[in-house]
């Protein structure tokens, strides 16, 4: 046996590792990503701006300048902390090391998959709650889920990944008030929902609201935020790394940020396209669509290993989850561009005729 198999531990050795499809050449609608370049009369501007960063020193440490930068863009009240992570993935780890080791993290099934892979990381205990056939939150389980488990934390997706729906406000508030763990609403999709926790920080202590700008054009930047009330993020930012928003990052989101009007187009663009693609699956009559408030659709699809191996064939790469629990024959589309939407549909449509 290999020293790595002799030294690592045992329930690290029966992960797996999280998976990236290659995607060269291809129209890439499987991540959730903007399908929105930097617009060329901006790239100029972006360059000079980042001919000025000071590559031989360290970053600012608390990112001050972009830490307002991401108030002004998402409206956040200055009476709330902010957290900056290198990623949101970086702030769960970091929510889950500030447990003891055995907690429990509880969360919504299917949701996002990182919930269940920290805890195994951190030692931590997961425990997953079904949601309904048509995914909403089961409140009863949920209630008697925290009650039976008491967990540290509970993680809510809201919208949720992979489903794209939002849950009702109501239930979340219950689950809230009926538990003293700390309550995280990952609102990684909030610029294309209706609805946010953001401003209910105020009301109860137990909540914190995670975001990203991933979902709305900047994934390269690996850059989350953690929003509380000042208290918890005091507490939390011990447990943050040094240094761990870096230069490149800090100096291009402080630039490509604030354009705060280019960004919001972007999104009602992205609303129109959801509308439009769902309507043109929905009239597929093999497909079952469900109810979206991301940036993404979630379908059944008769045969949908075979149409994800089709539509991969034809250039298209979407995200496969037939053979998830509780996915069965499901498969997953960001919103692209309209002639990425286009193209899509077209290969649908051709491999059902």
């Amino acid at each position: 046996m290999s020293f790595i198999n002799n030294w690592l531990r045992s329930d690290i050795k029966a992960i797996n590792a999280y998976h990236v499809p290659a995607a060269d050449n291809m129209i890439k609608l499987d991540a959730m990503e903007s399908p929105f370049a930097l617009p060329d009369e901006l790239i100029g501007q972006y360059l000079a701006y980042l001919a000025d960063a000071q590559l031989n020193r360290y970053p600012n440490p608390g990112a001050d300048e972009l830490n307002q930068t991401l108030r002004e863009l998402m409206d956040i009240p200055d009476e709330f902390g902010v957290l900056l992570g290198n990623g949101s993935d970086e702030l769960i780890q970091l929510l889950a090391l500030a447990c003891e080791t055995n907690d429990t993290i509880l969360s919504v099934e299917p949701s996002f998959v990182m919930y269940d892979m920290i805890a195994k990381f951190t030692r931590l205990n997961y425990q997953g709650v079904a949601l309904t056939k048509d995914y909403q939150l089961d409140l009863n389980k949920m209630l008697e889920a925290v009650n039976t488990h008491k967990p540290k934390l509970i993680f809510i997706a809201y919208p949720n990944n992979p489903t794209g729906n939002t849950f009702d406000r109501k239930a979340i508030e219950k689950i809230i008030q009926s538990t003293n763990a700390m309550v995280i609403l990952d609102e990684a999709y909030y610029a294309y929902a209706a609805d946010s926790f953001l401003m209910d920080i105020a009301k109860y202590p137990n909540l914190v609201v995670l975001r990203t700008v991933s979902k709305i054009g900047f994934a390269g930047l690996r850059l989350g935020l953690l929003i509380g009330s000042k208290d918890t993020v005091a507490e939390l930012d011990k447990l943050r790394l040094p240094y761990n928003i870096n230069t490149l990052t800090q100096v291009s989101a402080n630039f490509l940020l604030k354009e705060k009007s280019e960004i919001n187009n972007n999104a009602a663009i992205i609303l129109e396209q959801r509308q439009i693609l769902s309507k043109a699956l929905t009239q597929i009559k093999e497909l079952s669509v469900y109810p979206s408030q991301a940036n993404f659709i979630l379908f059944k699809a008769p045969k949908a290993q075979a149409l994800f191996d089709y539509l991969k064939d034809n250039g298209v790469l979407i995200k496969n989850l037939s053979s998830a629990p509780k996915l069965m024959d499901c498969l997953r589309v960001t919103v692209g561009d309209n002639a990425q939407n286009q193209q899509f549909i077209q290969i649908v449509k051709k491999f059902y005729d």
